[in-house]
């Protein structure tokens, strides 16, 4: 670089002094390229420390020794964190000829958020799929290595992408090194290198190695101390300082250690410059793009001429050349910071003049914003309209800052109201909702009418069940659908079946109002539709009367309303009612609809790319595979949870997993999951979290044969029964279990309750295990003829666990009434299905029982996953044996297609295959059907 002489005869001071010292950290570096090139691994770093301690430099040092690697950086812009996938572009953008060689709806995802097409936003989690699928592409040729600086300030969009494919890397051959000032919630569970200052003698030698003259030694050890071995502010600080001072140890400079002395040192030095050249650098520092011919043009503007850039680049602060580069990004805040606000919205003014608004028309939106003194309806107008574009790209989230700007420069405190609760309610949406409550402060700070109070409501009850699902929410609810009512008879509907799920989530950990009762009473209450009740119609009429009236007053419009899904609703409504529609066929024992609307959950979900809501959809679908017998089905959509949970950061409770351990008779695991599954649900008010831990406490226990404790979960599961339809699962543990401790009061108390549901639905779910429940209770011909109803009837339906059930407890009261015969019969039918499901517990009860009836042949081992198989390597394995193709395995489990290969060939080894087709004969298969 050029070199820099101050006032006071400063020595002439070196700017590239190479990397000093940081052996350890090169070293680890230099491990990370020989994963990626010569083992053919991916490596994800997080590079962390305060402001000037290195991190670039070792950014440096990686793309200077990364023989072999291609090279791809990116940087976080602090003006640029509003502009979605901004930041990603940066990275991704040299790399988009590959795109040809993605899926066809992930290469979509990209080409809708970087504006190369036109489009609905695609989920956030597809495009994370994308990229990942992209750089696996790109290090097919050779391995690639990619770099991104500053990721405190990348946008969020492209913060949550990049961590999201970091947490995913497996086997491509990609390094994705971070460097940042703090770990971010994105970035904490990726390795680290924390990175502090350098020891004394590296602090030494650079600040020796940086100057051009003698330095004085006690001035040395003082600014080493001072700046504890932080690299820039040696380097920075003694360009304060004059010949004497340095050389003779006159005048020691105050502490500069903090980030805020190193800025304030580049402040220094830009108030010294002349007017024009500070107005220059304020320009390049309000363009993030780093475009030397945009700030050309927007200087032009202000009157600066082309020799203003060679001046500033002579000042030490930025380099005007292919790119506009600052030397540091403290040196872009020092001038942003220090111009007066006239200055920034002058050079703000002039970028946006100078920026084509029909090529980035959303950029030039936002620096007209920044150069607003004050409101200004053409701007905020403008920002409005871009908001629907960058909706498109980038999401509600995108769509929300764009609104939120345009709300702060409305000076209509109407029109201001209107759209701050239209940026709420995008970040609602986009699951952002840091800013929400200050945005609907906004827009209560002037007079609303009726509709927008009625938005405000409907916003804060939406929020406090997005935030938590707890207890505040369905009161809120009913709130803000009771203001609807006058003015939008369909919003209000909406929100009242909003706030019916809301308190059957909430159940007895609702607040005040929000019971099952008062929701359904007020629901219940809600104006007519002013059309043909529909499918969301007959879901809201439904639920509230079989909460409110009674169970069986429900049942005729809920199956209505599933006879119509989905051929009467549009796709959005199909993802709006998905999940209420699959927990109303369990709540009607409709095992056929359940089975239909589960995978079609998963199917929509996935075929859409709507994989924010995959959690909810693997919930739905997890049980389902479960009680139909198909625990290695369960058990890969219960690990897949996970991975989604990982890269999602959802939060959802573990249902699915509960049940799994449960039968399996995993009493380790399912401990550790129910206990965590109360505190969360305790904590958020969600108290239907309670009901399945007991259920699932119940099932395990009745599994053990450990009667007493199944007894007493049973008992806290149910004791809260407003909602009946929710304990349709915990009941029959209950009775089974009461029934053996001879609590008869309790299980015939539980057998009426499940009486009025199986009367009302009639479905060969309910009506057998009223009958299994019924038999418990009974004895004689009535007990036997109880028992075979159950049989034949779980025989006619999906419900293989249930069926093995109705067996094994046949066969033991078969075996007490010493028929012995036909007791091994019925034992060894039940015995059969749990071994072939893997339901290890009930397997053993059964073989208990066979025992005791004579039987002395030799039982058979209980299926399970191939013990030397990853729980992961499981999961490929199965999906490969179901007939997925890599990139379908990929996309299920968040990997990229050459990590599933690379697994494959791991599987074949273990297993002894060559291929795909051999692994149906090495892996458990579903459990037969038997109808007997």
């Amino acid at each position: 670089m050029n070199a820099d002489r101050k006032r006071g005869g400063l020595p002439v001071w070196r700017h590239s002094v190479g990397l000093t010292g940081r052996h350890a950290e090169r070293e680890l570096l230099d491990q990370l390229v020989a994963a990626v090139t010569h083992a053919g691994e991916s490596r994800a770093l997080v590079i962390h420390g305060e402001a000037g301690v290195g991190k670039t430099a070792l950014l440096d040092h990686l793309a200077a020794h990364a023989p072999g690697c291609r090279v791809v950086r990116g940087a976080g812009v602090q003006s640029e964190m509003e502009l979605a996938f901004a930041g990603l572009h940066q990275l991704c953008g040299p790399l988009l000829d590959r795109l040809e060689h993605l899926p066809q709806p992930q290469a979509d995802a990209l080409r809708t958020v970087f504006g190369l097409r036109t489009g609905p936003a695609p989920d956030r989690f597809l495009v994370g799929l994308a990229v990942l699928g992209l750089l696996s592409e790109v290090a097919q040729e050779r391995p690639l290595v990619c770099l991104v600086d500053d990721e405190q300030w990348l946008d969020h969009a492209s913060a949550q992408v990049l961590a999201f494919v970091a947490r995913r890397l497996g086997a491509e051959s990609v390094g994705l090194v971070f460097a940042a000032r703090v770990l971010s919630r994105d970035l904490d569970r990726l390795p680290a290198l924390p990175l502090a200052g350098l020891p004394d003698d590296d602090a030494r030698a650079l600040l020796e190695g940086a100057l051009a003259g003698p330095i004085d030694e006690h001035v040395c050890d003082q600014i080493v101390a001072e700046t504890r071995g932080n690299p820039l502010a040696l380097l920075e600080l003694p360009r304060g300082l004059t010949v004497g001072e340095v050389a003779g140890g006159y005048g020691l400079p105050g502490a500069v250690a903090s980030e805020g002395g190193l800025e304030e040192t580049f402040r220094r030095r830009v108030e010294a410059l002349p007017g024009r050249i500070r107005q220059l650098l304020v320009v390049a520092a309000a363009d993030p793009t780093g475009d030397p011919a945009l700030v050309c043009r927007a200087a032009g503007r202000l009157g600066i001429g082309p020799g203003a850039a060679a001046a500033a680049g002579d000042a030490g602060v930025a380099e005007f050349g292919t790119r506009v580069r600052f030397r540091h990004p403290l040196a872009r805040s020092a001038v942003y910071r220090s111009a007066s606000p006239e200055d920034r919205r002058a050079a703000h003014g002039a970028l946006a003049d100078a920026t084509d608004e029909h090529v980035d028309p959303d950029r030039r939106a936002w620096h007209r914003a920044q150069a607003a003194p004050g409101p200004d309806e053409d701007v905020a107008a403008e920002l409005e309209r871009s908001a629907g574009r960058a909706q498109a790209r980038g999401g509600f989230a995108a769509e929300g800052a764009f609104l939120k700007q345009s709300a702060l420069l409305t000076q209509s405190p109407k029109r201001r109201a209107g759209r701050a609760l239209a940026a709420a309610q995008a970040l609602i949406n986009a699951g952002a909702v840091d800013d929400v409550r200050d945005l609907l402060t906004m827009a209560e700070s002037g007079r609303l009418d009726d509709g927008q109070q009625a938005t405000v409501d409907l916003l804060r009850a939406q929020l406090a069940f997005v935030t938590s699902r707890g207890g505040d929410a369905p009161a809120l609810l009913v709130t803000a659908a009771r203001r609807l009512e006058p003015i939008d008879t369909g919003r209000a509907r909406a929100t009242y079946t909003d706030a019916l799920l809301a308190a059957i989530f909430a159940g007895r950990l609702a607040g005040s109002g929000g019971s099952v009762l008062e929701v359904a009473r007020a629901a219940g209450a809600a104006p007519r539709p002013q059309h043909p009740s529909r499918v969301p119609d007959l879901l809201l009429e439904g639920t509230a009367a079989g909460l409110h009236t009674g169970y069986a007053a429900g049942v005729p419009a809920l199956r209505r309303a599933l006879a119509g899904f989905p051929t009467d609703l549009t796709a959005g409504e199909q993802l709006r009612l998905m999940y209420l529609a699959n927990i109303t066929a369990v709540r009607l024992w409709d095992d056929e609809q359940w089975e239909l609307l589960s995978a079609r959950y998963l199917d929509l979900v996935r075929g859409t790319g709507a994989l924010g809501e995959l959690p909810l959809a693997i919930t739905a679908r997890a049980p389902a595979l479960l009680l139909a017998g198909d625990l290695t089905g369960a058990a890969a959509l219960t690990d897949e949870l996970e991975a989604v949970k990982e890269a999602t950061g959802s939060g959802i409770a573990p249902y699915g997993a509960m049940g799994l351990a449960a039968l399996r008779g995993d009493t380790a695991e399912a401990a550790d999951l129910v206990a965590a599954t109360i505190d969360d649900a305790t904590r958020r008010g969600e108290g239907i979290g309670l009901v399945f831990t007991g259920w699932a406490e119940a099932l395990l226990y009745n599994g053990l044969g450990r009667f007493d404790e199944a007894l007493a979960a049973g008992l806290r599961a149910t004791a809260y029964d407003e909602d009946l339809a929710g304990l349709n699962w915990v009941l029959p543990e209950l009775i089974e279990a009461a029934a053996r401790c001879g609590t008869t009061a309790v299980a015939s108390g539980a057998c009426a309750q499940l009486a009025e549901m199986a009367d009302a639905t009639r479905t060969d779910w309910s009506l057998g295990t009223q009958a299994r429940a019924q038999a418990l209770l009974s004895t004689g011909e009535a007990a036997e003829r109880l028992y075979r109803e159950a049989v034949a009837r779980f025989g006619r339906t999906r419900l293989r666990v249930d069926l093995a059930r109705a067996h094994l407890l046949y066969g033991e009261w078969l075996r007490r009434e010493r028929r012995r015969r036909e007791a091994r019969e019925q034992l060894r039918r039940a015995h059969d299905l749990f071994e072939s499901m893997g339901a290890t517990a009930f397997a053993e009860r059964a073989w208990r029982e066979l025992l005791a009836t004579g039987v002395s042949a030799r039982k058979r081992t209980v299926a399970e996953r191939p013990e030397d198989l990853t729980a992961q390597e499981t999961q490929i394995a199965v999906l490969a044996r179901d007939g997925l193709s890599n990139p379908e395995i990929g996309t299920r489990l968040f990997l990229s297609p050459h990590t599933v290969q690379y697994h494959l060939r791991k599987v074949f080894a273990k297993l002894d295959v060559t291929s795909r087709s051999q692994l149906d004969r090495v892996l458990p298969s579903d459990p037969p059907v038997d109808s007997r």
